[in-house]
């Protein structure tokens, strides 16, 4: 497979262009450098798209600029955007009861998303959380999910790979223990889900189907692009870099695989 005819590159971060060591700090893994700087020079675009939902999107782009990647600040789509997409769509106005870091409550706030801690509130989003836990705030939020209140998860995976193997997700063990009191199935705002999809269409301005996703996971990043029509290609740096990919049922295999992204150099 050939990616001269991708008018769109989307990709994954940890495990796929960096490795994030014990002090948080990206190394670009080999190759990542040189590929968003080809695309770029191929008048095509990209975009950075993580689950990592702790601080803006704009903020993650500088912080992976100072690691090393050559990104602007609007190269980055996190799950706080696709959810601020999803709420303006479907609960304009309504009151949120929301998990996260000072940080993206700050994010949530300025966009004009109203903030509720009560368990009257019409939406719980769960995204990064840091810290304490709440656990009365945890029991509101899954009394105002009994009472009808969508629970919006920006990720609800394990966990997302680190240089020293998984580092666990923390808005996934949140939302794990709302939706097991309160006996839903969280909605995912982030990869892989409809809201990512659509939030990828609007980024590039163009189809899915002429995108291609490019990413460490079968089960996050190939099933994003397998979801909008992308073409699709798994990195074995990461998450399931060993894993036999002939126990992968067909339907969920990407159309590509390689070592890592320094592979894709020729196929541009």
């Amino acid at each position: 497979m050939r990616l001269d005819d991708v008018q769109g590159f989307v990709f994954d971060v940890d495990g796929t262009l960096v490795h994030r060591g014990p002090d948080g700090r990206g190394r670009p893994l080999p190759g990542a450098v040189e590929i968003l700087d080809a695309i770029r020079a191929s008048g095509r675009r990209f975009v950075l798209f993580t689950n990592g939902s702790h601080v803006p999107a704009w903020e993650l782009a500088r912080g992976l600029r100072e690691d090393g990647l050559p990104l602007n600040d609007d190269e980055v789509i996190t799950p706080v955007e696709s959810a601020l997409t999803y709420l303006r769509r479907h609960h304009e106005g309504e009151p949120v009861m929301l998990f996260a870091t000072p940080a993206t409550r700050e994010r949530m706030a300025a966009a004009g998303v109203t903030l509720t801690d009560d368990e009257d509130a019409a939406v719980v989003l769960v995204t990064h959380v840091d810290g304490t836990i709440d656990l009365a705030q945890m029991e509101r939020a899954a009394r105002a999910v009994t009472r009808g209140a969508p629970l919006l998860t920006g990720s609800y995976v394990a966990g997302y790979m680190g240089a020293n193997g998984l580092i666990f997700s923390r808005g996934a063990m949140v939302t794990a223990g709302i939706a097991k009191v309160a006996e839903v199935r969280p909605k995912v705002v982030g990869k892989p889900s409809r809201v990512a999809v659509e939030e990828m269409r609007t980024y590039f301005g163009l189809p899915a189907t002429k995108l291609a996703v490019i990413g460490d996971d079968v089960a996050l990043d190939i099933r994003l692009g397998r979801m909008g029509g992308s073409k699709t290609v798994l990195v074995r740096t990461g998450t399931t870099g060993d894993i036999d990919l002939e126990t992968v049922p067909e339907g969920q295999r990407p159309d590509l695989f390689v070592h890592g992204v320094d592979d894709l150099l020729n196929l541009l």
